[in-house]
């Protein structure tokens, strides 16, 4: 074992160059980690490459996390370096093993903002660093950073098109993918990288969070992007029914598609329900975006969103039958209901498709937090049912609703309905007690 200081740097610096040969090797790693190895045992490298695995053996991160700290602070401090390759490798290695690092992500920013990376390369960084810490929230955060950054380059305004020029030369050279093309590929991919990471950690707020950050700023208002996402989480929630920040992410999509939809039914002059996805205006919307909009705004068929709200309460149905005493199920089924309860009678009262302009407003000020509406069902006292157990599994299949009879629009009397099916069977205490709390709701907000 290294004792010496010298035989210390001597160590770090092969492990860094190890690393930066490993990624050499295999540019498509897809995942990093930590080996349980208290002590050198041979005279080898504690970098470990497995197909597209990259392990690090933990008894040389005691040596390496201080060297490449003090050399990134020495970075930061006389702020020159003569090679910037090797700050690239140092700061790699530091926040594959700590990404909530904030020094090394900023330093990343610099180079990128040089010329030395690209955005692509900083992002794939990052996703390998959310593999071993999902929720790193530093690491979200410069890849919103490094999004924006992206999204000026293949959209630049005037100012930034001298700098755009710049760094074309020093790291793309004409022969990159086109803009359009780089932007999707972005997208998909950071969505992948948000799904993983949900993946990974229960209830893992950042990564939800993300998520519909990206859909805000680089969807473009793409109808076909937030129905793709809303068949794509379907089974997710099916497999996670306790994880509200899944149920959230489907309560923003559906809004969102609440928006973009009344939009387009009303015209290209009326303003949606949701805030624009894309701050930019509809003239630079990309040609997926307005081909998806343009067809369904063609649509004769005027029962988009009811058949939207309709899918969606019947999961919640199945979900909330098939796994008894899930708070989380009860909130989403609330606040889902409430959405589409606004909507109908904003709707009804204009005689369109859609609310008008200064009700939809109204309508989306009037959504409540899912949160809120979790502690007011707690507050409420309420009765237990009878002691039992419902067991049941959920499978998903999207064409199974399809082959079964059409039920009715949800209502208060088919609400009433469902409610007094939970209630006259037997299952657990807890579902009694939401069933009611939800029944109590409907009679008090929705039924005033």
């Amino acid at each position: 074992m290294a004792e010496s200081e010298e035989e210390v740097d001597v160590l770090v610096q092969r492990v860094v160059k190890d690393i930066t040969n490993a990624f050499k090797r295999n540019p498509n790693i897809d995942e990093i980690g930590l080996i349980q190895c208290p002590e050198a045992r041979y005279n080898r490298s504690p970098i470990v490459l497995v197909e597209n695995k990259l392990g690090v053996e933990s008894w040389c991160v005691k040596f390496l996390l201080p060297y490449v700290h003090n050399k990134l602070l020495l970075y930061r401090q006389r702020k020159q370096w003569q090679d910037r390759e090797v700050l690239v490798d140092i700061t790699c290695t530091l926040l594959l093993l700590n990404p909530d690092f904030t020094t090394a992500w900023n330093v990343r920013k610099e180079l990128l903002q040089h010329g030395v990376l690209n955005p692509e390369k900083d992002l794939y960084l990052g996703k390998l660093a959310l593999t071993k810490y999902p929720k790193s929230p530093e690491t979200w955060i410069h890849r919103r950073w490094v999004l924006q950054r992206l999204h000026r380059e293949c959209c630049p305004s005037p100012s930034d098109q001298k700098e755009q020029r710049g760094q074309a030369e020093a790291w793309a050279n004409g022969n990159g993918p086109g803009h359009g093309e780089r932007l999707q590929r972005a997208l998909h991919e950071e969505l992948r990288v948000c799904a993983d990471a949900a993946s990974r950690y229960p209830s893992n707020y950042n990564a939800w969070s993300h998520r519909i950050w990206v859909l805000q700023h680089m969807s473009q208002g793409s109808v076909k992007v937030l129905h793709d996402e809303l068949s794509s989480t379907r089974l997710w929630v099916s497999m996670h029914v306790s994880d509200h920040s899944g149920f959230h992410y489907r309560q923003f999509l559906l809004k969102a598609l609440l928006g973009e939809l009344g939009q387009a039914h009303n015209g290209s002059q009326t303003e949606s329900l949701h805030p624009p996805l894309d701050p930019r205006p509809a003239a630079q919307s990309n040609g997926e975006a307005g081909a998806c909009e343009a067809g369904l705004t063609d649509d004769p068929h005027a029962d988009t969103i009811p058949q939207l709200f309709r899918e969606e309460m019947e999961l919640c149905t199945d979900l909330i039958e098939s796994y008894p005493g899930h708070e989380t199920l009860w909130c989403h089924r609330r606040h889902v209901f409430y959405l589409w309860d606004r909507w109908q009678k904003l709707s009804q009262g204009t005689g369109s498709l859609s609310p008008a302009v200064t009700d939809s407003n109204a309508l989306l000020s009037e959504v409540r937090d899912p949160c809120d509406e979790l502690q007011a069902s707690r507050a409420m006292d309420i009765d237990c049912v009878q002691d039992g157990s419902k067991h049941g599994g959920y499978t998903q299949d999207t064409k199974r609703l399809k082959r079964g009879p059409v039920s009715p629009w949800p209502g208060l009397l088919s609400e009433h309905a469902f409610i007094s099916q939970v209630l006259g069977t037997r299952s657990t205490p807890e579902q009694g007690r939401f069933a009611r709390a939800y029944r109590k709701w409907l009679d008090s907000v929705i039924g005033q």
